[in-house]
């Protein structure tokens, strides 16, 4: 059974997870009108990926009998650089992953050892995270301005695909 203030600090996160959704689809539009099709096929995995989060937190909250509240959000849309893009995607996923480890604490704190066995898939999934977007920011940093080499990573983007999450999280 969660306590009201787990349940809301999970809601809340939900809410995070679906603003970091509608954050990818509108960097997946960004690159595409750019002109980075593999880099919007990157970020549309990216959405994909972030739905599936949330909707481990929706049915988590379902699960515990807790009515799930949404809140609106306003989602930046403008971006300069693919660079520009995956910095904001490290700092974004550094939130995340900070967001991550405040709930695992409340988690603790309350001796909520389902909650804690829920979030540890994430807490796992956000090493990863920030690991390829170092990896990419890497390359970005790397190449430049050479539009040869925008090309060949952008070509790398694009073979992202989506594979979905385990269920059992």
């Amino acid at each position: 059974m969660l306590s009201d203030s787990m349940a809301q600090s999970i809601n809340s996160h939900l809410n995070t997870e679906h603003f970091s959704a509608q954050l990818y689809l509108s960097m997946s539009s960004a690159a595409g009108v750019m002109g980075f099709k593999g880099a919007a096929t990157w970020f549309m995995v990216q959405y994909q990926e972030e739905m599936a989060h949330f909707m481990k937190f929706y049915n988590y909250l379902n699960s515990q009998g807790v009515l799930v509240k949404f809140v609106a959000a306003d989602i930046p849309n403008e971006y300069h650089s693919l660079l520009e893009m995956f910095d904001k995607t490290l700092i974004h996923e550094q939130h995340i992953t900070k967001a991550m480890n405040h709930l695992m604490d409340h988690a603790v704190k309350e001796s909520d050892h389902a909650t804690q066995i829920f979030l540890q898939w994430f807490i796992t999934e956000q090493v990863e995270e920030e690991e390829n977007d170092r990896d990419i920011i890497g390359k970005l940093k790397l190449i430049g301005d050479n539009g040869y080499g925008l090309l060949m990573l952008d070509n790398d983007l694009g073979r992202r695909v989506f594979v979905p999450p385990p269920t059992a999280a």
